[in-house]
């Protein structure tokens, strides 16, 4: 059993696609119109092109479920998912300047560096480094 895809609720996928390629760096996989004006939209990161695709799921437009366990991760400012990186402080730096809004600054916990952004369409992602010790 392996993962292959990872979904991320997103309550605008143009938006979406534009902030995780243009700011965050994804590449786009695979943009294929569903009809109804939903797109199935997978993304693969350019450090790990083999890795598993990340889905810009319109689930909170639809699925009501979806946009309440959304808005209560918000309102309690609870990370939606992580993504990995090698220097939170750089990548922090980097996203900053291009107007990446950040909930929480690059901060050390025990063996880690996070950092929380706002992904501008429903998601706090936390960034994540992993300590040398």
């Amino acid at each position: 059993m392996r993962v292959t895809l990872i979904s991320i609720p997103v309550r605008d996928q143009r938006k979406a696609l534009e902030f995780y390629t243009t700011k965050l760096g994804f590449i786009v996989n695979k943009n294929v119109d569903m009809g109804g004006g939903n797109r199935w939209i997978t993304l693969l990161s350019k450090d790990l092109p083999d890795g598993p695709e990340i889905l810009l799921e319109p689930g909170p437009l639809h699925f009501e479920p979806c946009k309440v366990y959304q808005d209560a991760l918000l309102e309690a400012n609870y990370p939606y998912t992580q993504f990995d990186v090698d220097d939170v402080q750089s990548e922090y730096n980097r996203l900053q300047a291009l107007g990446v809004e950040f909930l929480q600054e690059p901060k050390e916990m025990g063996e880690v560096k996070t950092a929380v952004l706002n992904d501008t369409v429903g998601n706090n992602i936390m960034l994540i480094e992993y300590l040398k010790t």
